[in-house]
């Protein structure tokens, strides 16, 4: 699997004053389950160290990208290089990309944007390479080093990284309808706590009561996988997926087991304790009662458990 990364997170020495901005997570956690791919728009057209840019708002309320000492308008090379890498990025196959916050090329959010004349930089701007991922495609997995510090915005991001990677790996395939129906089913939970509305419409789109021709048909399910996936979980929907998945064993076990179980529940619903733990609980039953139905849920274990993602209770909101 290759995730695209800022290079000066990773430790390059691309800044703009020789440093770098290595991230521990991303080189001593995630590089056990991908292969990174570094990116870096500014090293491509200037030397390291170098004078730093920022963006700048024009009198004419355009964005620009100008040397921070010189005043130079560097904006054309900045949106060519970052074009030219966002086209990259399809050959690559990546299947997450992780950018480097505040950064005029590759912040996502709440970069600094200065007024052509002094005064104080407001954080509005979207760096221009961030805007040319985000363009050129919509539903593949971004976050910033800075936001994956909040467990939630984590374990969100990298589910929706190994779903995006099992889609294209399933669609390379081939897939017939039946497998397609085996693919839905087993998602079926995961887009459950993102989203009831994206599940009817992902379930309408297999059962094809309009018998669309199967190349359209995967298409649509693809975009719509593609949107659901992107979307956050939620404390509420995910609690209605664990009493789903309780409700295929209660019938099984004594009153004193469902009390527990059902407190495990509440427990994880008020924030007292991480999914992992209602999880353990939940797999206990399904190994005993041998649900093969369950036991090919994604949500049970949708990425390496080695991760932890869910080992804290404020990744769920």
């Amino acid at each position: 699997m290759k995730l695209g990364i800022s290079s000066c997170l990773l430790g390059t020495l691309c800044r703009y004053d020789g440093g770098h901005s290595k991230n521990r997570f991303i080189t001593e956690v995630l590089k056990e389950y991908f292969d990174f791919v570094p990116y870096c728009p500014e090293k491509m057209v200037f030397t390291t160290p170098r004078e730093a840019i920022r963006l700048v708002k024009s009198k004419e309320e355009r964005i620009k990208v100008v040397t921070s000492n010189g005043n130079m308008d560097v904006t054309s090379t900045i949106n060519d290089i970052s074009k030219e890498l966002a086209n990259q990025i399809e050959y690559d196959e990546l299947c997450g990309f992780i950018l480097k916050s505040n950064s005029p090329t590759c912040g996502m959010e709440r970069v600094k944007v200065y007024p052509e004349e002094k005064g104080m930089s407001e954080k509005i701007g979207v760096g221009i390479f961030a805007q040319h991922i985000k363009s050129q495609y919509p539903f593949l997995p971004i976050e910033e080093e800075g936001r994956l510090e909040d467990a939630w915005l984590r374990e969100n991001f990298l589910m929706q990284i190994f779903a995006y990677f099992h889609l294209f790996e399933f669609l390379k395939t081939e897939p017939s309808v039946k497998e397609l129906i085996a693919f839905h089913t087993s998602y079926k939970y995961i887009i459950y706590a993102k989203s009831h509305k994206a599940y009817k419409e992902l379930g309408n789109i297999v059962a094809n009561h309009a018998k669309k021709d199967f190349i359209m048909l995967l298409e649509l399910y693809k975009d719509a996988f593609l949107r659901a996936i992107s979307l956050k979980g939620s404390i509420t929907n995910t609690y209605n997926v664990l009493l789903h998945l309780y409700g295929y064993f209660k019938k099984e076990i004594s009153k004193e087991e469902k009390c527990e179980i059902l407190e495990t529940l509440e427990e994880f619903k008020k924030e007292q304790i991480p999914l992992i733990a209602v999880i353990k609980v939940l797999n206990l039953y399904i190994t005993r009662f041998d649900i093969t139905y369950l036991k090919t849920q994604k949500f049970l274990n949708p990425y390496p458990k080695e991760l932890a993602l869910r080992s804290k209770i404020e990744a769920y909101k």
